[in-house]
C-alpha cells in the first residue's frame, strides 16, 4: 500500500510540476544568414502535452523539401520535471532578401498559442564547404556584428542613437578584436555616449539565443532632412572554433581563425520640421524645454552691476540652436553674455540647460524697462511647436547722476547780467627779474665723448650680432623650432588665458587645434569627424605618433567638460596641446 501511495504521489507531483509551467509555442532555427543556395532547419516546440490542431506557417518565400517530423521528449531531473514536443522541418530559400517566417499556431485546453516570427536574412550563394567543421565558415555563421537604431525616422534635430552588437553563440569564442573602420554619421552632429566597461549580456537574436557585447554607441542629431546613410562598421576577430575533435580528456580541440566582419548599412529617413504654425522666434530648438530670464538684482545703484540670466532647460538639441538675446535702454552698459552650458549625453538626447549670463552697469538714476522675450522649440513627441513668453524685467536705479533730457525749456538760453566782484580784474606785472644763464664748454662735456667713442664701440657689437644671426639663420632646423612653438603660442594664447575655467579653457583649446587645422590645410576642421582629421593629415605624411597625440588632445578635451579638473591638470593639457601643435608644424 505505502509503495502504490508513494507512487502515485510521484505521478501526481510530476504531473502538477509539468502543468504549472508556462505554456509557449517557440520557434527555432538552425541559422538566420544563410545563402540562396543552402538549407534551413525550422523547429516549432511546446512545453505542455495535450496540444493539437498544429498549423504550420506558409513558407510562401521557401521551398519545404523535408518533414515535418514529430518528437516528444519528457524527462525528470532534480526534481525538476520537462515535457516537450516539437514539430521540424527543412526549408530552403527561393530568392535572397531579407524574410520573416509567419508565426505557427497549436490549440491546447481549448486555447490557440502562435509563435513568433522569425527573420531570415537570405544573400548571394556561398561556397558551401566540403568540411562542415571548416573553422571560417563556422565563424560566419555565428559572429554578427548589427548596427540598431533607436529611431529610423527622426525629425531634423532629434536626437536619436545608434549601437553597435557583436553577437556570438555559445559555439565559438573571441580571443582579439579590433576595430578597423569606424562609420561615418554624415549628415549629422554625433557624441559617443560614454559606457561603464564592456559587459557580456544574452539576448535572442532572430530567434537564436547569442551572447552579445555592445562595442560602440553615439547620439546622433540630423541636421538636415532627407534619406541620411549610417556607414557600416568593419572589424577584424580573433575566433576559436571547434574543430569537431577531442583531446585524450575529452575536451573539444578549437582552432583560430581571423575574420573581418562588417555591419549593415543603415538608412535614415530624416523629415523636416513642419512650416504650419512654425512661430517667427523659432531658431532650431527640437525637444522639451523651459525657459526663464531672471535679474540677480532689481534695484541697485548706479555703476553697480547686476546679472540677467537667460537659460533654456530641458532634453534636446541644446547646442544646436540660438538663444533669444535681451534688448536693453542705451542708458544701461550692457557686456557681451557668457554662455555657460551643463549638459550631459544620453540615448535620448542633450541634456541640461545652457544659459547666457548678461553684466549690465546703470549710469544714470531711473527705471528702465528690459522687454519680455520669446523662445520657441518643436516637440517631436506630439509634433506641436510651443512658445515661451517671458515678463517684463525693470531695473531701479536709486542713486546715481540724474538724466538729462533735452527739452524745449532746457534749450532756451535767457540773457543775464554781469555781476562784478572786484576782482575780475587781477595785478599784471611790468617789471622783470632775469639771471644770467651759466654756459658750459660741449667740446669737454662728457656728452662730447660720448658721442666721439660711441661709433667705435657700435662696430664690432654690431659685427658680433651680424654672425650671431648668420648662425641663427642657418640653422634650418632651430628656426622651425622656433617658428613652431611661436605658431603654437599664437593660437593658444586665448586658451592660456582661460587657464582656471574648465568649460571656457577647453572649448577655446578645442577651437585653437581646429583653426590650426583650418590655417595650414585649408578646410573648415570643426564640422568633421575624428578619422576625416586623421585621414587628412596621413595625406600629408603626418607621422602617426603626431596624428595621434593630436586626436587624443581632441578627445581629452570632449572628455574633460564632464568631468573634475584641476588647474594642475589643464596646464598639463596646455602643455601638451602646445608640444602637438609644433610636431604638427615641423612636419606640415
Amino acid at each position: 500500500m505505502k509503495l502504490r501511495f508513494y507512487i502515485s504521489f510521484l505521478i501526481t507531483l510530476l504531473t502538477v510540476s509539468i502543468f504549472a509551467q508556462d505554456v509557449e509555442l517557440v520557434a527555432t532555427v538552425s541559422k538566420n544568414k544563410l545563402g540562396v543556395n543552402q538549407r534551413l532547419r525550422v523547429e516549432y516546440s511546446i512545453n505542455k502535452q495535450g496540444g493539437d490542431n498544429f498549423k504550420a506557417p506558409n513558407f510562401k518565400n521557401f521551398k519545404v523539401v523535408g518533414g515535418p517530423s514529430q518528437s516528444v521528449s519528457q524527462s525528470w531531473i532534480n526534481g525538476k520535471a520537462s515535457f516537450s514536443q516539437s514539430y521540424t522541418y527543412i526549408i530552403e530559400p527561393r530568392a535572397k532578401g531579407e524574410y520573416d517566417l509567419p508565426s505557427a499556431s497549436i490549440e491546447i485546453d481549448g486555447k490557440t498559442l502562435t509563435s513568433k516570427s522569425v527573420k531570415i536574412i537570405v544573400t548571394d550563394a556561398v561556397d558551401v564547404p566540403r568540411n562542415p567543421n571548416d573553422p571560417s565558415y563556422i565563424a560566419e555563421q555565428n559572429i554578427h556584428l548589427v548596427a540598431e537604431v533607436s529611431k529610423s525616422q527622426p525629425y531634423v534635430g532629434e536626437g536619436i542613437y545608434v549601437e553597435y552588437r557583436l553577437y556570438f553563440s555559445d559555439n565559438v569564442g573571441i580571443y582579439d578584436n579590433a576595430i578597423t573602420e569606424a562609420p561615418q554619421y554624415n549628415g549629422f552632429w554625433n557624441q559617443e555616449i560614454k559606457r561603464n566597461g564592456m559587459p557580456v549580456k544574452t539576448a535572442m537574436y532572430n530567434g537564436e539565443r547569442y551572447r552579445y557585447a555592445v562595442l560602440h554607441k553615439a547620439l546622433l542629431i540630423p541636421t538636415k532632412s532627407g534619406k541620411l546613410t549610417i556607414d557600416p562598421m568593419k572589424m577584424d576577430i580573433v575566433v576559436a572554433v571547434p574543430t569537431g575533435r577531442g583531446d585524450f580528456f575529452g575536451n573539444a580541440i578549437t582552432r583560430q581563425v581571423r575574420k573581418e566582419f562588417s555591419s549593415a548599412k543603415k538608412n535614415i529617413q530624416v523629415k523636416a520640421l513642419p512650416t504650419i504654425g512654425k512661430p517667427e522666434s523659432f531658431t532650431g530648438a527640437v525637444g522639451a524645454f523651459t525657459y526663464e530670464v531672471n535679474a540677480s538684482k532689481n534695484s541697485l545703484k548706479a555703476n553697480e552691476s547686476s546679472q540677467i540670466k537667460v537659460t533654456v532647460t530641458g532634453k534636446g538639441n541644446l547646442k544646436l540652436f540660438e538663444i533669444p538675446k535681451i534688448v536693453t535702454p542705451k542708458e544701461l552698459e550692457v557686456y557681451q553674455p557668457e554662455r555657460k552650458e551643463n549638459v550631459s549625453i544620453t540615448t535620448s538626447g542633450l541634456n541640461g540647460s545652457v544659459a547666457d549670463n548678461y553684466t549690465v552697469v546703470p549710469q544714470y538714476k531711473g527705471k528702465y524697462k528690459i522687454p519680455s522675450t520669446e523662445f520657441s522649440y518643436f516637440n517631436p513627441e506630439n509634433e506641436k511647436y510651443y512658445t515661451i513668453s517671458t515678463d517684463d524685467l525693470y531695473v531701479n536705479v536709486l542713486e546715481g547722476k540724474e538724466l538729462i533730457t533735452n527739452t524745449e525749456e532746457n534749450n532756451t538760453i535767457s540773457k543775464q547780467a554781469v555781476k562784478s566782484t572786484g576782482k575780475n580784474f587781477r595785478y599784471i606785472q611790468t617789471a622783470t627779474n632775469l639771471h644770467p644763464v651759466k654756459s658750459t664748454d660741449f667740446f669737454n662735456s662728457n656728452l662730447f665723448y660720448v658721442l666721439l667713442f660711441l661709433p667705435l664701440i657700435a662696430i664690432p657689437v654690431g659685427i658680433l650680432i651680424g654672425k650671431k644671426k648668420e648662425e641663427r639663420d642657418a640653422d634650418v632646423t632651430g628656426n622651425k623650432q622656433r617658428k613652431a612653438d611661436k605658431l603654437a603660442k599664437k593660437y593658444l594664447s586665448e586658451a592660456q588665458k582661460k587657464l582656471g575655467n574648465k568649460e571656457r579653457f577647453y572649448e577655446a583649446l578645442e577651437r585653437a587645434l581646429h583653426n590650426y587645422l583650418k590655417a595650414k590645410l585649408g578646410v573648415e576642421t570643426s564640422d568633421i569627424s575624428r578619422d576625416k582629421i586623421t585621414q587628412l593629415l596621413r595625406n600629408k605624411k603626418v607621422g602617426e605618433i603626431t596624428v595621434s597625440n593630436f586626436i587624443n588632445v581632441l578627445d581629452d578635451c570632449d572628455f574633460a567638460r564632464y568631468t573634475p579638473i584641476n588647474d594642475v591638470q589643464m596646464k598639463q593639457e596646455f602643455e601638451k596641446a602646445k608640444q602637438v601643435i609644433t610636431q604638427l608644424d615641423k612636419q606640415l
